[in-house]
């Protein structure tokens, strides 16, 4: 490929990603209505008169509709799920992921196409499929990898988060008094879904549908756990307390133990870097000196 049809490919590209991101950008729902709040009552200063903020908002809403009717229903719901174990980023809200799926896709497979007419063949076509589909499904991997970290800080934080409960349960609060001081107090996954449990409280939920609700966001089996225990409390009337005590021990022992399953892991992965990087290195170190003045004796 010559460098002239090599800067024109990336100045497509770049140009392509700027205009996607700015028309999915403008699917922000929330955002739109803040700034509107904002800006109500100014008289001065008008970027755009009325009817073309209403054709805008028109192409936008008929830009969502067309890519929420290419995205099957199950992709949706997968999404959906995705995003509330990623703890819903505010940037992200799924009609904005929805959007961003067959742009992206679009977008990789316009420059596919301009590769496979400079260069066809059956390569640059199953690498432009490779292309196209690895970027259609971005936003999902985007969304499992954030939920995956979500998990794992969730699980690091269960441990000192019910020993803070314990102590305040210990001290004469109640357990959902303890909640709140350790979502108040608490930063991280952890604390904003304790503050949420509580929040699905007070507008009327059961404490056991609030409680599996919580369960089911964060995903994680070490909490899973605890709340079933605390559901069984509740029901037979066991001491909280007690029940806090005995989980919070339990989570330390688990963590301990993941720990040392990790540090254990580490000489099995440190010998492939070991063999194939360091070793050939240090035997041509060692063994050339000795095969060069071989060859000179030798020869």
């Amino acid at each position: 490929m010559s460098p002239l049809l090599l800067l024109g490919v990336l100045a497509v590209s770049a140009s392509c990603a700027l205009a996607g991101l700015a028309v999915i950008s403008g699917f922000d729902g929330v955002h739109r209505r803040s700034v509107a709040n904002l800006r109500r009552g100014e008289t001065r200063g008008a970027a755009s008169s009325p009817a073309e903020k209403s054709a805008l908002s028109t192409a936008r809403q008929w830009f969502f509709a067309v890519a929420f009717r290419l995205t099957p229903r199950s992709m949706v719901r997968r999404l959906e799920g995705l995003l509330t174990r990623a703890g819903r980023p505010p940037k992200w809200p799924l009609q904005r992921l929805v959007a961003a799926k067959p742009t992206l896709a679009v977008i990789a497979g316009g420059l596919s196409l301009l590769i496979l007419l400079q260069s066809p063949g059956a390569r640059s076509l199953l690498l432009g499929l490779a292309v196209a589909t690895v970027a259609y499904f971005l936003p999902e991997l985007l969304l499992y990898s954030r939920g995956k970290e979500r998990r794992q800080q969730i699980g690091l934080d269960l441990a000192d988060t019910l020993d803070q409960m314990t102590i305040a349960v210990e001290a004469g609060l109640g357990f959902d008094g303890a909640m709140s001081r350790a979502g108040k107090n608490g930063t991280g996954p952890l604390a904003e879904e304790l503050v949420r449990t509580l929040q699905d409280i007070k507008v009327g939920r059961s404490r056991r549908q609030a409680y599996e609700e919580l369960a089911v966001r964060t995903d994680v089996p070490d909490l899973r756990r605890f709340i079933r225990a605390i559901v069984q409390a509740d029901m037979y009337g066991i001491a909280v307390a007690d029940v806090l005590r005995t989980q919070a021990a339990e989570m330390r022992m688990k963590r301990r133990q993941r720990a040392e399953e990790k540090a254990m892991q580490i000489p099995v992965k440190v010998i492939f870097p070991l063999m194939l990087c360091i070793l050939p290195v240090l035997f041509i170190v060692i063994l050339g000196p000795t095969v060069i003045n071989a060859m000179g004796a030798f020869g």
